[in-house]
């Protein structure tokens, strides 16, 4: 059974089932199918994207599943009432669909981080300071969090930039959020891992800015592994021997991608520009 992970979609739900017949096509038989996040917001159709997911996952028997990315935890923020909607979100379908609270049940009991066949799956980043297996342990602490009694607490605390560098020392919502952080939002870091929040579309930092790609950073512990991630747009597909980048700007009038992490082969999606090119986060 060959495995395939998809960029994310970010509510393109017409573009996500071509794909998913071209890896049907493909893959000659069963498929795993893996999304590293985004699945809604800013796209034309995100509850039937979410619904469309959902289904998939639970007819599925585990082979298709989804990581959390950015959008979908600002959704569940958003939908507990732990944060208000942005004027660039596509939510409102969602939040005033019947089965609003079956779709954000499941999308609650989603991981934030997978280790599959030697690949280590995240939304955007890795602190450098972590391995796959602390990684893995550090997106289970807020899986755990998410799936318990005080998940609403925990999004309405989510937000902020600090701290920006991970130390193991961290404790109760400081620690929390900059596992989400890393785990969901980073791109560019100083040296020292420190993240930077700033620069979102460009695929470096400003000229003596010191800022690198999180995947550049020396001494990175993770070089070891492979890992695949979305959520950097401007950025685009990156394929090396160590590391994919999956985001190739569906949303924004670029593609939709799958690569299948057996041969990397490369299935896409050509996709309308839902949202201008500037302003993209």
């Amino acid at each position: 059974m060959k495995t395939y992970v998809i960029g994310d979609l970010q509510g393109c739900a017409h573009e996500a089932e071509a794909l998913l017949d071209k890896i049907a096509r493909d893959a000659r038989g069963d498929a795993r199918i893996l999304f590293v996040g985004d699945l809604i917001n800013r796209g034309p159709e995100s509850l039937l994207a979410l619904r469309r997911m959902k289904a998939l996952a639970e007819s599925s028997a585990g082979r298709v599943e989804a990581l959390l990315g950015n959008h979908d935890l600002h959704l569940l923020a958003v939908a507990a009432g732990a944060q208000r909607a942005s004027k660039s979100d596509t939510l409102e379908e969602i939040l005033a669909a019947p089965d609003r609270d079956e779709l954000m049940a499941w999308l609650r009991q989603r991981p934030l981080a997978m280790f599959v066949d030697a690949h280590l799956l995240v939304h955007a980043g890795v602190a450098p300071q972590w391995d796959a297996a602390q990684t893995m342990a550090l997106a289970g602490e807020i899986e755990e969090v998410l799936r318990g009694p005080g998940w609403i607490d925990f999004l309405a605390n989510m937000y902020g930039n600090q701290p920006d560098r991970w130390d193991d020392n961290l404790q109760g919502i400081e620690r929390l959020r900059c596992i989400v952080n890393a785990l969901t939002r980073m791109r560019l870091c100083l040296p020292d891992g420190t993240m930077d929040f700033a620069h979102k579309e460009s695929e470096s930092g400003p000229i003596g800015s010191g800022l690198l790609p999180w995947f550049d950073l020396p001494g990175r512990r993770t070089t070891d592994v492979t890992v695949v991630f979305g959520h950097w747009s401007a950025l685009g597909l990156i394929l090396r021997p160590n590391l994919v980048g999956l985001d190739s700007g569906c949303v924004w009038g670029g593609k939709l991608t799958a690569v299948c992490l057996d041969d990397r082969g490369l299935l896409q999606v050509d996709c309308p520009e839902y949202r201008p090119h500037a302003g993209k986060t």
